[in-house]
């Protein structure tokens, strides 16, 4: 078999983003992308708020924050050229309290910081941009939008397929071996036919198993994902104009997940939600959220237990409020008075796929790790989506580094 050039481990957003730049810049090279789907952006990419994210949490000068106003731009330069339907309804940050006032006050300098343009509202100017919604103030970011991310997936699969790529669907990678010249991609089609594929090079943008994918070539890491799921809530079609914007709370700064908010999503309804309750499944979207290898991963890893110390009482309080709709309702109410416990209605869960270290902490920004020929994206964290394609531009730059050095290697044996 003629090996390719590059292969791509991964159907998600930041997989085809990749997959479809490459072709773009090395249009001699062959590429060859290996979904284990029978479709693209199944997972994160299609289990999320359909945000595009400005930027404003994140620690200025990291990654996050670069890629996150980088990829706001492209994401809508991308659906303008394409005619992908993308809103830009902005985004309120509703403070609810004098401790919350004080904490948007500070998250408004961020947002200087990050260059991201904002709008402080008073109380009466909240009231008058949104008559449902309470606070004692607000930030408004008038550049967050909305948007279907996986219609964005599918519109890079058709150009990465015209541009001469390779996409491999129904195909899960079991193993991987690497040797000075290739690696050898093995896969089984449909849970039973076994293909093994070679390439020069691999890119893996796994998601959820981003860990074992990094395993199976010995990569000694020293963390490990733990899944956290985000349940969510569709409001009736009465209460599709109860709101103008999104509407988010206030971020606690030391809790790591943001809070339940209010999401206009690009078909015309509204979301409640995510929360974000411990996952003993990687891909646990149903009722039945639990698989034994899954759970194993994280009980026998050190992290998870140090992680559950720290946060023990953010875990019981989304936990009970996961089983508890009332206390899941409290959440919104604190904002938004007008929403009964009957307007909760079911809506497909995410999963959060969230790198963990040794020492228990969350990875906040994007990690990755390589070998000689291979490299990995290890933690894709939220606004993943939101930064897909200054992302695949950064995994592009550090593949080139690794065809460089093995060239260079090459060159002086």
């Amino acid at each position: 078999m003629q090996p390719y050039d590059i292969a791509i481990i991964g159907g998600g957003i930041v997989g085809l983003s990749t997959a479809w730049q490459l072709t773009q810049k090395y249009p001699e090279k062959s590429v060859l992308l290996i979904e284990k789907e029978g479709d693209f952006g199944l997972h994160q990419t299609g289990h999320n708020s359909g945000v595009i994210h400005a930027g404003v949490y994140y620690q200025p000068g990291s990654l996050k924050a670069r890629f996150c106003r980088e990829g706001a731009a492209a994401t809508k330069s991308f659906c303008r050229e394409h005619d992908i339907p993308f809103e830009e309804c902005g985004k309120l940050l509703v403070a609810t309290n004098k401790v919350e006032l004080q904490r948007m006050h500070a998250l408004a300098e961020r947002c200087q910081q990050n260059d991201i343009a904002i709008e402080v509202l008073t109380q009466q100017q909240l009231q008058e941009r949104e008559p449902n919604i309470e606070g004692l103030g607000a930030i408004f970011v008038t550049a967050t939008g909305i948007v279907n991310y996986q219609k964005i997936c599918q519109k890079l699969a058709q150009l990465f397929k015209q541009h001469g790529g390779t996409l491999l669907t129904d195909n899960e990678v079991i193993d991987l071996n690497e040797t000075d010249d290739r690696l050898q991609i093995h896969t089984v089609h449909k849970k039973t036919n076994a293909h093994v594929f070679e390439s020069q090079f691999l890119i893996a943008c796994a998601g959820l198993m981003a860990d074992r994918t990094a395993a199976m070539l010995g990569i000694k890491t020293d963390f490990k994902i733990v899944p956290f799921r985000g349940e969510y809530y569709q409001l009736p079609k009465k209460h599709n104009q109860i709101v103008n914007h999104l509407i988010y709370p206030i971020p606690d700064p030391d809790l790591p997940f943001l809070g339940v908010h209010l999401t206009r999503m690009i078909d015309g309804s509204v979301t409640v939600g995510p929360n974000a309750v411990q996952g003993w499944k990687r891909e646990g979207y149903g009722k039945i959220n639990i698989n034994l290898k899954d759970i194993w991963d994280m009980v026998t890893f050190s992290g998870f237990w140090k992680l559950l110390k720290t946060y023990w009482k953010t875990g019981l309080k989304e936990t009970r409020n996961s089983w508890w709709k009332s206390g899941y309702l409290q959440e919104v109410r604190k904002y938004c008075q007008h929403i009964s416990l009957s307007d909760l209605e079911p809506y497909p869960a995410g999963i959060r796929a969230q790198a963990v270290m040794k020492d228990g902490s969350l990875v906040h920004d994007f990690l990755f790790t390589k070998t000689a020929r291979s490299l990995h994206v290890c933690n894709a964290p939220s606004p993943a989506a939101t930064s897909a394609f200054p992302i695949g531009k950064h995994i592009i730059e550090q593949l080139d580094d690794l065809m460089h050095h093995t060239e260079n290697s090459n060159n002086t044996i």
